[in-house]
């Protein structure tokens, strides 16, 4: 089911006031935009790490790794959990499970000045950045999947389908912490993803934290179409139930607009742990973004989108489109004017939160 405007659906659906106020929005939205550069960045460039001069093709690395697909997903995601954490003052883990989103884990972790603390000769100026961009995927530098070399990581993001597991065994024992997990909709399908969902089963309230699963829903694996993106949206969230989890959906492509309803999608989640606990608010969240998302406008194959979305092929080209290697990269970064259909936004009732009738 294509969604035409973004919207959050869950049950009853209600609207409510804005989650976020303007200036939050502001930060929130710049603070992913330069994420969203620095993952470019590090899989497209060897020089030239803030464009000062114009782009040439010995500035862009001879071969190009990386997934780009899933990064500004994971982008969005760590921003608003950072807006969470520092709101609500929780003690939480953020784990990537999709494969080769490094450049966004990295890239938030070189933005809070950790990745500078840990490795010094990436300094937060001109030429640290160069060093950040260049080793990334590159002879003696660091992986495309969020390794042990990523500052705070407990798990491999390049071995698919263990993600949820590692976030159940974080929290138990562990009743303070919660655990934000991504899963991403080709890693859904392997095995040990897909039973996974059940260790819900699994956690007491008195000794352990919660585990919040966000599926990525973006619709395509490595180079082919994903099954969850396929069924029926109806089909899916009733999946989700029985798995004994309380579905809540994202889905656009607006900038401004997504950030809010994640926003208020995020805090209804966030409500429903804290107010009930562990068993009793089971919330998870679901974001799906619309075609074409922070993807060039040259690029027309959409699976080439979730790797390296353009490719250098002469020694005269341009590997980077200005709309993408900009520090507007984000949604649909080649149009910013918001069509009739992206106006609305309906909210949902979340069963479990104080909130629920009035969406945040």
């Amino acid at each position: 089911m294509r969604r035409e405007e973004t919207q959050l659906t869950t049950g009853d659906q209600t609207g409510a006031g804005d989650a976020l106020g303007t200036e939050e929005l502001r930060l929130v939205d710049a603070y992913w935009r330069a994420a969203n550069y620095l993952s470019v960045g590090q899989i497209y460039l060897l020089d030239n790490p803030l464009l000062r001069e114009p782009l040439l093709a010995e500035h862009v690395k001879p071969r190009l790794l990386g997934h780009f697909g899933t990064t500004p997903g994971l982008n969005l995601i760590y921003a608003h959990m950072n807006r969470a954490i520092a709101a609500r003052d929780l003690d939480a883990i953020y784990i990537a499970g999709p494969g080769h989103g490094g450049p966004g884990l990295v890239a938030n972790a070189y933005l809070e000045g950790t990745y500078s603390e840990v490795y010094p000769h990436v300094g937060t100026d001109e030429a640290g950045l160069r060093e950040l961009f260049r080793q990334f995927s590159f002879p003696g530098g660091i992986p495309s999947h969020v390794a042990p070399e990523t500052p705070g990581s407990i798990h491999e993001g390049g071995e698919l389908g263990y993600s949820l597991a590692h976030a159940f065994g974080a929290v138990f024992d562990n009743p303070e912490l919660l655990a934000v997990c991504v899963v991403g909709d080709g890693e859904a399908e392997t095995g040990p993803l897909a039973t996974s969902w059940h260790s819900n089963k699994f956690l007491s309230p008195r000794s352990d934290g919660a585990v919040l699963p966000i599926l990525h829903l973006n619709g395509y694996k490595i180079a082919n179409p994903t099954v969850l993106a396929r069924i029926p949206e109806e089909e899916l969230l009733e999946l989700f139930r029985g798995y004994g989890w309380e579905p809540l959906v994202v889905s656009g492509n607006d900038p401004a607009l997504v950030h809010e309803a994640f926003a208020r999608t995020l805090d209804c989640a966030l409500e429903s742990v804290g107010q009930q606990g562990v068993r009793g608010g089971r919330c998870s969240c679901c974001v799906r973004p619309r075609d074409g998302r922070a993807r060039p406008r040259s690029t027309d194959c959409r699976w080439r989108e979730r790797g390296v979305p353009i490719r250098c092929r002469s020694p005269t080209c341009a590997a980077i489109p200005s709309t993408c290697a900009s520090s507007r990269c984000g949604f649909a970064a080649t149009d910013r004017k918001s069509s009739s259909t992206n106006a609305a936004v309906s909210l949902p009732s979340c069963p479990s939160s104080p909130l629920a009738g009035t969406g945040g």
